[in-house]
């Protein structure tokens, strides 16, 4: 049986579980930061999600379910996830940074089909093994030997990680402060960063210290602007959800228990998608 989102967010080795999670994620962004920049705001992880989803539920023999721009236009906008304009820029984006590429051996010169270059997909595996490792460490299951025991599983197991966070309100439409950063470029990452330096035993607090000092190096880390991540760190804090413990730069921010309690809850909702697309794939692998 497949935890449930709940289940996850309640069980005692939640958190650790999830910081490591956050600092596989840190580890995949500082191998390959353009790559991981795909999964680094809300819109864009849904967006690669779609179109890796398409990649893997084609059939090579029916050249109506190649990933197209204007098939990949039409489930995005039938899922609302993006604007035409928005979803043919990201794609645009994608062939210019080689996250995907054209296929060379395109039956209609008119429709030029894409792909995910091999980079992309080995990154996005990397992604898959973190949250299948999370979920083995809050239950002691075996999930990742499980997938890597079975080579082929992503292309059945990714299309309907993809169905479920589409399907999921917790993930699409997170609460207060944890939206003010999922349309922050490297967004994402800003909060695994935060999440991930908090000591365990400080996660009871109304105010949950965390390792950062200085919003200069944090920004220079993250290649973002100074002035923007300020602004959204600014925001934040106006809702009461950051601060700092003592002068602004010269001590440690913290975070609060209700962005701590948002975080996590997207965290559960998340894993809770993966281990339900994991769960059906274990099945059909098994009937077959």
């Amino acid at each position: 049986m497949a935890l449930t989102a709940d289940e996850i967010a309640r069980h005692p080795a939640a958190l650790r579980s999830v910081q490591e999670q956050s600092r596989a994620l840190i580890h995949v962004y500082e191998t390959s930061p353009r790559l991981a920049a795909v999964f680094a705001t809300q819109q864009r992880w849904l967006l690669g999600h779609v179109g890796l989803a398409m990649h893997f539920r084609r059939d090579p023999n029916d050249p109506r379910t190649e990933l197209t721009t204007a098939r990949f236009i039409e489930i995005v906008r039938r899922n609302s996830v993006a604007s035409r304009n928005t979803a043919e820029a990201f794609l645009k984006e994608m062939l210019h940074y080689n996250i995907a590429e054209y296929l060379s051996a395109s039956r209609d010169g008119r429709a030029h089909p894409l792909r995910p270059t091999a980079a992309t997909i080995e990154t996005f595996t990397s992604w898959i093994h973190a949250h299948l490792r999370t979920l083995d460490r809050i239950d002691g299951g075996s999930r990742l030997t499980t997938f890597l025991q079975r080579p082929g599983m992503l292309a059945s197991l990714q299309p309907l990680i993809c169905d479920g966070l589409l399907r999921s309100d917790p993930v699409r439409e997170p609460k207060q402060t944890f939206s003010l950063f999922i349309w922050l470029n490297n967004g994402g990452i800003v909060m695994d960063w935060l999440m991930s330096g908090i000591d365990p035993e400080d996660a009871g607090l109304e105010r949950i210290p965390t390792s950062v000092i200085s919003i200069s190096e944090f920004a220079h880390w993250l290649k973002l602007s100074r002035t923007h991540l300020a602004r959204k760190l600014n925001d934040a804090e106006a809702l009461g959800s950051i601060g700092w413990v003592g002068q602004r730069g010269h001590s440690v921010m913290w975070v609060s228990r209700a962005f701590f309690d948002e975080y996590m809850a997207v965290q559960a909702a998340k894993l809770a998608v993966v281990d339900a697309a994991f769960e059906t794939c274990i099945a059909a692998w098994k009937d077959d």
